[in-house]
């Protein structure tokens, strides 16, 4: 009993149902043999030794699968993390040995950070992300990672992470398009996407199941296929460019020289590498998370990727992330639980021990194409279309990160679509609903006489307030409860603050001032339904202390004492 409490649930389901475990192994399998050139690749990018690619594809995808949050998220390098390390270590020599030096210690730093943040319990943090904001940071990274893979289709050398640095590239280039590389790409595109979007008229002889099976198999056998033309038909003569012979050994492990003076250099950098990791990973997992029906942690996953880093730092590689195009091939591929990452990286590892010489000719084209074909599925077209018609807010949201990332870069639009998610935030809690409240029937319910036939009380206004009351709000709440009780008639002002769940300085400060002003109208003001948390703050503050009227427990109690003497009250307290 003790051991099935250590072990995962999913290990726990294979064990009960092995047969089920299957598809996870072909999927990790399939993995293995795709992620090792596009792991090479982030290396390179990143300024490293091709080698610490592999080394981030390992041991990294074992630590997480096993303490990570999500079970499909495909942890390892990845383009974000690799722009950003090359960015943080600009001013040293690329490629030099302090270089990978401080791209390890740069790795240990953000998986340092990342650890403490699931201590401290930081995974809140995510939540302040909204599903625009999410949906279209997603959809802008596979937008750029199609970007970034046009060099491989086109054969030309564009280093493009936007759509400015594309434009640029293509304007700077004086190097035409090379025509057997481009046609490579483009029929490998073709038959990819014709394969995944039109599968009942190529595999509608096939069972359903079988059809998704066919599918994912036709990348492997698109990539065999490839290797073989390579050989067979000397493709390196037509000047493609392809896969050269893997390099060799084994990750040790072993820690750089860290001192005081490199860490105070390199924070700054790993804080936000950290910061753009996690909430790039955790939207990439909290959304399959919420397709898939999984439940979902934001500290377990600090404390994955944290841990994650840590190995990556300690045998030989660098920051390693949640990647998008990582996690679309692996959902592509069949995953359906952490075993696939796990075979991935045992893949990887034997891979590059005993068959890396067969990997050898893989065009980059037919590799582009594999990933850009799984990246066009991380399009969110759908949410964008679902917040069009039901919140006009987060449409909006989606369009200014989607359009800020493709345009400026992943950083920019990250950024600026959390700006714009608080700005939406801000203005919600700023137009706060003041709803003008009756009985409804004989009941001791009280509803928005807009909405529903409510009985109202002359000389009584009932008003609730449907929102915390704070500095950014407070003026707008004054002007509104002033327009409301401007009738000299009105005697007696409820606000009825059930949906109030915080009054800060500001809010008290108005309070007391809208108190003062009904007194010199002769009105006087009452509140009903002051939650505990609420009430501990009023309680001690000049609101109350000057109030003219009384609390009320309820809205109901409010009304029997106001309107209703022979409750014992004259009906002006």
């Amino acid at each position: 009993m003790r051991m099935q409490n250590l072990l995962p649930n999913w290990i726990l389901q294979f064990v009960q149902n092995p047969r089920t475990a299957l598809s996870d192994i072909q999927a990790g399998l399939m993995m293995a043999v795709l992620v090792i050139p596009q792991s090479l690749g982030y290396a390179a990018l990143a300024g490293l030794p091709p080698i610490m690619g592999l080394y981030a594809a390992i041991t990294p995808v074992l630590v997480y699968a096993w303490i990570g949050a999500s079970s499909v998220s495909a942890v390892g390098p990845v383009a974000i993390t690799a722009i950003m390390t090359a960015a943080a270590l600009s001013d040293y020599a690329t490629g030099s040995l302090q270089y990978v030096s401080l791209a390890i210690v740069l790795a240990l730093m953000v998986g340092t950070i990342l650890f403490v943040g699931g201590l401290m319990r930081l995974g809140w943090i995510i939540q302040f992300v909204s599903r625009g904001v999410s949906a279209g940071f997603i959809s802008g990274a596979a937008v750029l990672i199609v970007i970034g893979q046009l060099k491989h289709i086109v054969g030309i050398p564009l280093h493009a992470d936007s759509l400015i640095e594309l434009a640029l590239g293509i304007y700077n280039t004086t190097k035409p398009i090379h025509l057997p590389t481009t046609l490579l790409g483009v029929s490998a595109i073709v038959l990819l996407l014709v394969s995944r979007y039109a599968k009942k008229l190529v595999w509608g002889w096939l069972a359903g199941k079988q059809q998704d099976f066919a599918n994912r198999l036709f990348v492997i056998v698109l990539v065999a296929v490839s290797i073989w033309l390579s050989h067979h038909w000397h493709l390196a003569a037509w000047q493609i460019n392809l896969l050269q012979a893997l390099p060799t050994g084994l990750p040790s492990a072993s820690l750089p020289a860290i001192s005081l003076a490199t860490i105070l250099t390199l924070l700054p950098s790993a804080l936000l590498i950290a910061l753009i990791a996690f909430i790039s990973s955790s939207a990439m997992s909290a959304q399959q998370a919420r397709l898939r029906d999984e439940p979902y942690d934001a500290n377990k996953e600090l404390y994955g990727l944290g841990l994650a880093n840590i190995a990556s730092g300690v045998f030989g590689g660098f920051t390693v992330a949640g990647g998008i195009s990582r996690t679309s091939l692996n959902l592509s591929v069949g995953a359906n639980s952490p075993l696939a990452s796990i075979v991935c990286a045992i893949g990887i590892l034997l891979i590059l021990l005993f068959f890396g010489q067969y990997l050898e000719g893989l065009p980059y084209a037919i590799l582009a194409a594999v990933i850009i074909s799984s990246s066009v599925a991380m399009i969110d077209s759908k949410t964008l279309s679902t917040a069009w018609h039901q919140d006009k807010s987060d449409a909006i949201c989606f369009i200014i990160t989607f359009g800020t990332a493709i345009i400026f870069g992943l950083n920019s639009g990250l950024v600026v679509g959390l700006l714009a998610s608080f700005a939406a935030m801000i203005y919600r809690t700023h137009r706060v609903h003041i709803a003008v409240v009756g009985r409804v029937g004989d009941s001791e319910h009280f509803r928005n006489i807009c909405r529903h036939q409510a009985t109202t009380f002359d000389g009584l206004l009932l008003l609730r307030i449907d929102e915390s009351l704070y500095f950014g709000n407070a003026q707008s709440v004054h002007d509104e409860l002033l327009k409301l009780a401007h009738d000299e008639k009105i005697r007696h002002i409820v606000l009825i603050m059930t949906a109030v769940n915080h009054v800060d300085l500001s809010a008290q400060e108005m309070l007391y001032n809208f108190n003062q002003e009904c007194q010199k109208h002769h009105q006087k003001l009452h509140f009903a339904e002051v939650k505990g948390p609420v009430m501990d703050i009023l309680k001690p503050s000049a609101v109350f202390a000057t109030l003219s009227g009384q609390v009320f427990l309820s809205a109901n109690q409010a009304v029997q004492s106001l309107i209703e003497p022979q409750n014992g009250h004259d009906g002006r307290a």
